[in-house]
């Protein structure tokens, strides 16, 4: 659920998109969506991690061989046509490693104890030429033919602000924690040995539209579609964000939401 649209697309193609989108099939898939991960994260982010392959230039970890990975290709585009990548990590393929990702950064005990079914988000990006364009509705509806198939109850990962500086990013987190908290029978908490309080300002000391604006794009969709924050922010030096943990609980999105979560087709 990584944030990626913090950066200014870059130029639009030339020709008029052929989405597909689909699960990953076999090694080379899984390759493609490792570059595209190379080029936002490490990049664009300047985040690195032990399994990073500079020289291949793939971002990759240990997780890889777990999650399905959620393709966007663009059959029109020159080059490799894999454009997005979700990853994603269900409650029964998580019992078979012995935790979900998220672990390293929040205690989700809160929402293991829930009895809902989990789908936990991470490593969302779009290569920049499809920021802020259809590509990342496409995506969504691919999201929301996997969560229906497999009746997913709530849905949760980490997503990023650029950059680790609190202060720059006080009115952002601080608006983060006074409206769209979780409440605490969801309310999962950044572990403590990078918590950052999201409390950093009183409410009424926001500026909120100007808050709202320094919110990355991908975070403010997950909130316009009922998506609620965890308890505190994550520091990640590694990969130079702060990470947030977003939280959707399905069965509380309304009509408008799920309209356009699923691209308005009656399910």
């Amino acid at each position: 659920m990584t944030a990626n649209t913090t950066f200014r697309a870059g130029q639009r193609p030339t020709t008029a998109p052929t989405f597909e989108v689909r699960l990953a099939r076999g090694a080379d898939e899984l390759r493609a969506a490792q570059a595209l991960r190379y080029s936002v994260f490490v990049e664009e982010l300047g985040g690195s991690g032990p399994m990073v392959d500079h020289e291949a230039r793939l971002e990759r970890d240990e997780f890889d061989p777990h999650f399905d990975h959620l393709l966007l290709f663009d059959h029109a585009r020159a080059g490799s046509p894999v454009v997005g990548v979700y990853r994603l990590l269900r409650d029964d393929q998580a019992e078979r490693i012995g935790r979900f990702y998220s672990e390293t950064e929040y205690d989700i005990s809160v929402l293991q104890r829930s009895g809902r079914r989990l789908l936990e988000l991470g490593r969302s990006c779009l290569h920049a030429e499809y920021r802020g364009g259809s590509a990342m509705y496409e995506m969504w509806n691919g999201l929301a033919e996997y969560v229906q198939a497999h009746r997913v109850e709530l849905m949760f990962g980490t997503a990023s602000f650029h950059g680790t500086d609190v202060g720059q990013l006080a009115p952002a987190l601080s608006l983060l924690h006074h409206r769209h908290l979780a409440p605490p029978e969801l309310r999962a908490r950044a572990r403590p040995e990078h918590f950052q309080s999201m409390n950093l300002m009183a409410e009424d000391a926001i500026d909120r539209v100007a808050a709202m604006k320094s919110v990355p794009a991908l975070i403010k969709a997950y909130l316009r579609l009922g998506g609620m924050v965890g308890e505190g922010a994550w520091i990640d030096h590694d990969f130079n964000t702060t990470d947030v943990l977003l939280i959707m609980d399905t069965a509380r999105m309304n009509d408008t939401r799920r309209a356009i979560y699923t691209g308005g087709r009656d399910r």
